[in-house]
């Protein structure tokens, strides 16, 4: 993946494909690469060229531990799209969904469409609580054992469809395992953005395109919060994808990606 220095940091990203560009972010501690499980294929073999990012905070990028606002994120990807051509469709999730409505807001020069999963544009109490919990573990030094770490983002994160499956469960439990409560210290400063002014109103003055999709079962950020964006943009799409939590670009990709290319090629 080329490393790049745009907006004053190393940005990683990968592009490929023919067409259109699509520029895709990602969520709270997650890198640009999973969007290669599902949505990046699909969007390619409809005809698409694709741009996963790795944001700041998340390596190779450069982990920017000293502190980031949701500005840098923004600013980091205006400049990828510029560098790219200069107009892009953008899909993000979660954090990647807030960065790609502050862009749409700010930059919509850039944005042709823009694709908001699991979004919100305003603290709720219980994720707010969630959130600050989080942050506490890690700055006590608390990590939590492996399996009870996995049950507990397998509960938060999937949908009781998923969690009934015991094959499929068995398979998530084991890369919750995997990943650990740890986080690194360029997660830590994503983490720190999780709490925010309510921008609801704001959002109001968003002219681009937007498809905003919830997902049923969320419960890290519940659907309701994404029918609240989609209800102050004007014009904007609402979808809601059954059968999936948090994770549901994972959990349901045929459901997301059929919604994707749907409204991209539209």
């Amino acid at each position: 993946m080329p490393v790049v220095a745009l907006n004053g940091i190393n940005l990683s990203y990968q592009v490929d494909g023919e067409g259109d560009l699509v520029v895709m972010v990602m969520g709270t501690g997650s890198p640009g690469r999973v969007w290669q499980a599902h949505q990046a294929p699909a969007l390619r073999a409809a005809g698409f060229r694709v741009a996963t990012v790795d944001n700041r905070g998340i390596p190779p990028t450069d982990e920017c531990a000293s502190g980031m606002v949701i500005g840098d994120l923004v600013g980091d990807t205006a400049a990828l799209i510029e560098s790219l051509g200069g107009r892009a469709h953008v899909v993000g999730t979660s954090l990647g969904a807030r960065v790609t409505q502050e862009l749409a807001l700010a930059r919509p020069d850039l944005v042709s469409k823009a694709v908001l999963m699991a979004t919100t544009g305003r603290n709720d109490a219980v994720q707010t609580a969630w959130s600050r919990g989080e942050r506490e573990l890690h700055d006590q030094g608390i990590t939590l054992p492996e399996r009870y770490f996995a049950a507990v983002n397998a509960v938060l994160n999937l949908s009781p469809a998923t969690l009934r499956d015991p094959v499929g469960v068995r398979d998530w439990l084991d890369i919750f395992e995997l990943t650990g409560s740890a986080v690194s210290k360029g997660v830590r400063a994503q983490m720190e953005m999780n709490e925010f002014e309510n921008r609801l109103d704001a959002y109001r003055a968003i002219t681009v395109p937007c498809l905003v999709i919830g997902f049923a079962d969320d419960r890290v950020l519940p659907a309701y919060l994404a029918r609240e964006v989609a209800d102050v943009i004007p014009g904007a799409r609402y979808e809601e994808v059954a059968d999936a939590g948090h994770f549901g670009f994972l959990e349901q990709p045929a459901a997301v990606n059929r919604l994707l290319v749907d409204f991209l090629a539209d």
